[in-house]
């Protein structure tokens, strides 16, 4: 997973329930081997919920890339970000975090004392608590929360509100584009019996191309021209709606006197 950027909620509520969490349970085992083997993260597997799939990561010893300390940091991940960014969306959820109690059998429920919903969309895919609870708190063995160095965590997602923004679009134009060239070379040109050839794949512009050539022409060309094309190979990788403009010549080398016939585009 990528290095994220984690919005902390501030105002933190804090609760006990009998009920435990409707979504999602993560029990771990051995919690003190996290510090021994060095993992510093552990990024749960993924749930559902509110018709979308999430993640918890837990950071046993805090966040320490917002410089948290003496504290276990915990926050909710939108799984499914490229849907996010597809469709340019944005999902608000109410989300809270459950840490049992293992002696009383309870839960302790934290959540946002604001009670605002939160968006998460491809700019913010991340919230939770920087400061979920003390590690002395959770290491006592009074409070019940790590009991022969087992504890289980849990989480509730409310959906509240789905959007999609209206349609747009973004050109972005290269700088100094770096120019390529690609030479095919085609053997018993005229024992050609197909209505087209392609060239190999070749990469120029962080794509990948085809040469297509039609020897005895097409559409206005048919039967008097040879047409060729320059085609994009790995279309199918672009999002939906995605355009790329290319500058580009097709030559025909004359052999003879080592000139080319071009067609620029």
């Amino acid at each position: 997973m990528a290095n994220l950027v984690y919005s902390n909620l501030e105002e933190v509520g804090r609760c006990i329930s009998e009920a435990a969490p409707r979504h999602y349970i993560l029990k771990i085992m051995s919690f003190s081997l996290l510090a021994k083997t060095g993992i510093d993260k552990y990024e749960s597997g993924e749930f559902e919920a509110g018709g979308y799939k999430w993640k918890l990561v837990l950071y046993p010893h805090g966040n320490k890339s917002r410089n948290v300390k003496e504290h276990l940091s915990l926050y909710l991940v939108f799984a499914d970000v490229a849907s996010l960014i597809r469709l340019d969306s944005e999902v608000h959820a109410v989300f809270r975090f459950f840490l049992l109690d293992q002696t009383k059998d309870n839960y302790l429920v934290v959540h946002d004392a604001t009670g605002k919903e939160r968006p998460f969309h491809r700019s913010m895919h991340q919230w939770g608590f920087d400061q979920l609870i003390p590690i002395r708190s959770f290491n006592d063995v009074g409070n019940g929360y790590l009991l022969d160095d087992s504890c289980v965590f849990g989480a509730e997602v409310f959906v509240t509100k789905e959007m999609t923004s209206g349609k747009g679009e973004c050109l972005s134009m290269i700088k100094d584009a770096l120019s390529s060239k690609h030479v095919w070379k085609i053997e018993n040109f005229s024992n050609l019996d197909s209505e087209y050839k392609e060239s190999q794949q070749f990469f120029a512009a962080n794509h990948k191309w085809k040469i297509h050539l039609f020897p005895r022409g097409r559409r206005h060309g048919l039967g008097t021209h040879i047409s060729m094309y320059l085609a994009l190979a790995d279309s199918a990788t672009l999002l939906d709606g995605s355009k790329i403009f290319a500058e580009f010549t097709l030559r025909i080398l004359n052999q003879q006197q080592s000139r080319h016939i071009a067609g620029k585009a």
